[in-house]
């Protein structure tokens, strides 16, 4: 039985059967991330002596018949959320040698269902980015193409899933940062509703807009992961209760939902290739039962700029932390003088990207910009709020593309910053608008995969995993696999 090619459904329920052990599942893994992380470079840390002894533990569970739902699983965590005494550096050299004091929320519950912990993945610094080019320490290569990115800033979470080096990873979605590198891999990526999943212990970028989610190899395995990382925490007063998602209810036929397709995400400059993909998609719900309907989301073209906006002017705030003094490593050089203490440290430790943001939140917060820029994104961004209401008054969920090209070359966009901040023109409008999306395969064009999105009301999910996963089950897509050996 090729283990590794197991999804972590299959996975789990292989270890039920003892099929195989949870240390010869982990080791497995640990042997894949040695033979093939040199060229993907996917992991910036693996802990496999952890990794190993969690996979015991959990083999003694499983024995003695007391298995959870991920009990023995193989998992990576983006290296922005933290996992007690693992190095946690958020892809930047200022936190080159942080070592995190405690879990992140979703961490221990992971760890509290079981879950083996194989390491940390590779990330835009800070999360600050489209294609994992921005990390102060390597570059992810896309396992389709080594020549082409991943996607950002969990390129190295999605990376990972499509490398078969883990069975599953979360990631953390600001803009589109967990669906584009999903599309761009071609594995699953879920941004679950801001608010459904705790964001405490995760380094924020953008707080009123982050999220965690999971990546993974089908719809049913991102619903597994998502269950157990849901839900209210005293830790974190922006999450809301949420009921677990019967898996079973996800094979659920969808005659008769309505799938509203918005005309303004069919834009000039879209891969033709791209186009074909979604028109089949769309073609296969109908062949499913389910109705399709024309809707314009005329605000959406307003998105990036708000979400540019509001993210820049929260950086400048949440990043602030980090200045060699109370965070960070410092760059004193036997300075006495604070502020140039704070200089130094700053300008040696964070990115061109990481500085370019913080200049642009601090210029759109300033006293003579604020009510120019800042203020009238929120009051935009109230508008595009209003919008998504307003349409998921007459449908169920919105069907769109992921990204608007495939998996662009190493490189290729990295000196032009608007061009890549374009990458996210699909991804970012959810994000602005609190709502739910999931990213599936749907195609490829020139041997990359593509990505469709579909979106949906706040809270949800189980609509958007339930029409995901019957399209998923009606098309092979996702059983498609890079070949790296």
């Amino acid at each position: 039985m090729d283990i590794l090619g197991l999804n972590l459904e299959a996975a789990g329920q292989g270890l039920k059967r003892k099929d195989f052990s949870s240390v010869e599942l982990t080791k497995s893994y640990l042997a894949r991330i040695k033979k093939l992380d040199g060229k993907i470079g996917a992991y910036l840390s693996v802990t496999e002596q952890l990794a190993l002894a969690q996979a015991e533990s959990a083999d003694k569970q499983i024995s003695e018949g007391q298995q959870k739902g991920l009990t023995g699983l193989p998992l990576g965590i983006k290296d922005v959320i933290l996992q007690e005494g693992v190095k946690c550096t958020g892809g930047s050299k200022i936190l080159d040698n942080y070592v995190a004091t405690y879990d992140a929320t979703v961490v221990k519950k992971l760890k509290d269902q079981g879950a083996v912990m194989l390491g940390k993945l590779n990330l835009d610094e800070f999360a600050m980015g489209s294609s994992t080019e921005n990390s102060a320490f390597k570059k992810t290569k896309n396992p389709w193409a080594l020549d082409r990115v991943p996607g950002g800033s969990s390129g190295g979470s999605a990376a990972a899933v499509a490398a078969d080096m883990c069975l599953a990873t979360l990631g953390s979605d600001t803009g589109g940062s967990i669906r584009q590198p999903a599309a761009f891999c071609g594995v699953v990526g879920l941004k679950p509703t801001y608010g459904t999943v705790s964001r405490y212990g995760l380094m924020p970028m953008t707080s009123s807009l982050d999220q965690i989610g999971p990546l993974a190899k089908t719809v049913r395995d991102s619903a597994i992961l998502y269950n157990a990382i849901a839900g209210q925490d005293a830790n974190d007063s922006t999450t809301f209760k949420s009921n677990p998602i019967e898996i079973s209810e996800l094979d659920k036929d969808i005659k008769g939902m309505k799938i509203g397709v918005p005309k303004e995400y069919f834009i000039d400059g879209m891969d033709s290739e791209i186009r074909k993909a979604i028109e089949s998609a769309v073609k296969q719900y109908e062949k499913l039962g389910a109705k399709i309907m024309d809707v314009s989301l005329p605000l959406s073209k307003y998105a990036l700029a708000v979400y540019y906006i509001t993210a820049s002017s929260e950086i400048s705030s949440n990043i602030a932390k980090y200045d060699g003094i109370r965070y960070g490593q410092s760059a004193q050089d036997g300075s006495k003088d604070l502020m140039a203490v704070y200089m130094k440290s700053r300008a040696a430790g964070l990115g061109s990207e990481v500085k370019r943001r913080i200049m642009m939140g601090t210029y759109a917060l300033s006293a003579g910009y604020y009510d120019q820029y800042y203020n009238q994104a929120q009051k935009v961004r109230t508008l595009i709020h209003k919008e998504f209401d307003d349409v998921f008054k007459k449908v169920d969920i919105l069907l769109s593309p992921t990204t608007p090209s495939t998996a662009f070359k190493i490189g290729e966009k990295f000196e032009d910053p608007l061009l890549m901040y374009l990458s996210d023109i699909y991804t970012v409008p959810a994000n602005i608008g609190g709502i739910c999306a999931i990213s599936v395969p749907c195609g490829f064009a020139k041997g990359l995969p593509i990505g469709m999105q579909l979106m949906g009301r706040p809270f949800a999910e189980k609509t958007i995993l339930n029409a995901a996963n019957i399209y998923e089950q009606a098309t092979d897509w996702h059983e498609m696999t890079a070949k790296l050996d």
